[in-house]
């Protein structure tokens, strides 16, 4: 397909022209958009076009083969309009007035740099049913490009131009994927290394919780089966471990560990405590971790069997006094990194927090 194209709503916000590589000369037509609150997240998460209202944003352009590849990725298709040929909606969109306002277009942009940067001979329904987890790459991204420097005056700064990457690729791309880099990095007598190639694991930003009761000082873990350890011939593949999960595109972190205790655990949480977050293994694993200690009421009972059948999860919940599971953690019984880590921060801020928790 060639010519030009009238892009509505969505679609026709700055940022998203500017990862399509697209320059757009402003336009409107009349009419109203509904929905459309997911719309460059999810695939069919575009507005709905209906007559009557005010005047809508429109960008005319001139297409390119971005443009198409991206289309093709989220469902999209021209739409015949007295004004012309439109792309960025669906003829049955509802739901509650579009929120422009609203909508995470910075979000949506890296989702569409992400698309584009698919190798060019994967198939547009392969690279939509990874979306969510496209999503969840993105959202992790843009949290690491505004996250504080680590290292504090121990580490030197560094910009962009300390590191060199000369190619890109995404050999695998399942639920997870990898990518290769051949990269040059400055050294630390400034000099560059010479080029190398180094592999990555993408799973994309997790959030990590251990709902702790205050007043009964215990806490509740959880069991499942990992394949890890049994494809390490582990004679114990299922791990006791904090409740934990993806932080979904759109999602806040805080939101993300609330969701995975209800989903996980059924489980409501209170207050939410910020412990260790880290990079559980920076050598070759595309992951962040958030660690919090959230506040819940435990009473006897409260554990029980859960997960989603979607999902093919079954978890087994356990509620321990929180002494014993310091013992535990001490005794090597926990092979579970992340809540070891968790255990042993709340032994050393359990009294900061209790004092934090009783002036409301």
């Amino acid at each position: 397909m060639s010519g030009d194209l009238l892009l509505v709503g969505p679609l026709a916000h700055p940022a998203l022209l500017a990862a399509l590589g697209l320059t757009g000369a402003p336009a409107a037509i009349k009419g109203a958009l509904t929905g459309g609150a997911r719309a460059g997240i999810e695939a069919g998460g575009w507005p709905g076009l209906h007559p009557g209202g005010e005047r809508i944003k429109a960008a005319r352009v001139a297409t390119n083969p971005a443009l198409w590849r991206y289309a093709a990725v989220m469902g999209l298709a021209p739409v015949d309009h007295p004004a012309g040929r439109l792309l960025g909606v669906q003829p049955d969109g509802a739901g509650a007035p579009f929120d422009g306002t609203r909508w995470p277009a910075d979000l949506a942009a890296e989702i569409a740099r992400l698309i584009l940067d698919t190798p060019g001979d994967r198939a547009p329904e392969a690279i939509s049913r990874r979306l969510p987890m496209i999503g969840v790459w993105a959202a992790s991204r843009l949290r690491g490009r505004a996250s504080a420097p680590s290292g504090g005056d121990v580490v030197a700064p560094r910009t962009d131009n300390d590191l060199r990457l000369l190619t890109r690729r995404e050999p695998f791309a399942g639920f997870f994927a990898t990518e290769i880099w051949d990269l040059s990095h400055r050294r630390h007598d400034g000099g560059f290394t010479p080029v190398m190639t180094r592999e990555g694991f993408v799973s994309g930003d997790a959030v990590v919780l251990l709902p702790w009761d205050p007043v009964r000082d215990r806490v509740l873990v959880i069991e499942q089966f990992r394949l890890s350890p049994a494809l390490r011939h582990d004679p114990q593949p299922w791990l006791l471990e904090p409740i934990a999960g993806r932080v979904d595109a759109g999602e806040t972190v805080e939101d993300a560990a609330r969701r995975e205790a209800l989903e996980e655990a059924d489980l409501h949480i209170g207050r939410l405590f910020p412990a260790v977050h880290h990079y559980p293994s920076p050598g070759m694993l595309g992951e962040y971790l958030y660690l919090y200690v959230g506040i819940a009421d435990l009473p006897d009972g409260t554990a029980g069997i859960h997960g989603l059948a979607s999902e093919d999860e079954d978890i087994r919940g356990h509620l321990l006094d929180r002494p014993k599971l310091m013992r535990m953690v001490l005794d090597g019984q926990i092979a579970n990194g992340p809540l070891a880590m968790i255990a042993l921060w709340l032994h050393a801020e359990r009294d900061r927090l209790l004092t934090d928790l009783s002036r409301g």
